[in-house]
């Protein structure tokens, strides 16, 4: 069985994955973490980012948080100013 996710993808990260949305399928026990570590083998340039905040359905999640199917995950990068 499938836990199928929707990440959102924001500024340098939508860049990198050439498009501002995935779905993805991830193991039924799958993790913030576990979403990360896939999302940066199948996209190298990810571990450039020196910092990533995720958020979990509008709230900021850390990488043991447990994802659920249907969830809405979004990957906000590090944001300059000026």
């Amino acid at each position: 069985m499938s836990n199928r996710v929707s990440v959102l993808l924001f500024g340098i990260t939508r860049e990198i994955v050439g498009s501002p949305a995935l779905t993805l399928d991830l193991p039924q026990t799958g993790q913030v973490g576990d979403l990360l570590l896939h999302l940066k083998e199948q996209y190298p340039a990810l571990n450039g980012l020196r910092s990533l905040l995720v958020a979990v359905n509008g709230e900021y999640a850390e990488t043991d948080q447990a994802l659920r199917p249907n969830d809405e995950i979004a990957l906000i990068p590090p944001v300059s100013g000026g």
